[in-house]
């Protein structure tokens, strides 16, 4: 067997056990920090009706889930962010804010 070979390769199991770790990881991570929410009060007070998509990813970052919706005579998108039980909902009339909602600020 060829020295270097042997000190410089790592094995194929050792690769596979560090790939499922970060994978592992990574499921257990926050959805909200996956999505970069930035869902505070102040945001969503900063949100309003208007509002075209790419604003409120600005100021609350990306969604945690997006829904469309084609109706009769406009499209609808709903926003959902999610920061543990914190959320707050963001609807879009033909892509601009139509509508929102939140249990932030609100005791449980």
């Amino acid at each position: 067997m060829n020295r270097e070979s042997a000190t410089m390769k790592p094995s194929k199991s050792l690769l596979s056990v560090l790939l499922l770790a970060a994978i592992g990881s990574l499921a257990a991570c926050d959805r909200s920090a996956l999505s970069s929410s930035q869902l505070t009060t102040a945001n969503y007070d900063q949100v309003s009706n208007g509002m075209s998509k790419s604003q409120v990813e600005t100021i609350l970052g990306k969604p945690t889930t997006v829904e469309a919706k084609e109706l009769n005579n406009f499209r609808k998108t709903t926003y959902r962010y999610e920061d543990g039980k914190s959320f707050a909902i963001v609807t879009f009339k033909n892509d601009e804010v139509d509508g929102k909602d939140t249990n932030l600020g609100r005791e449980p």
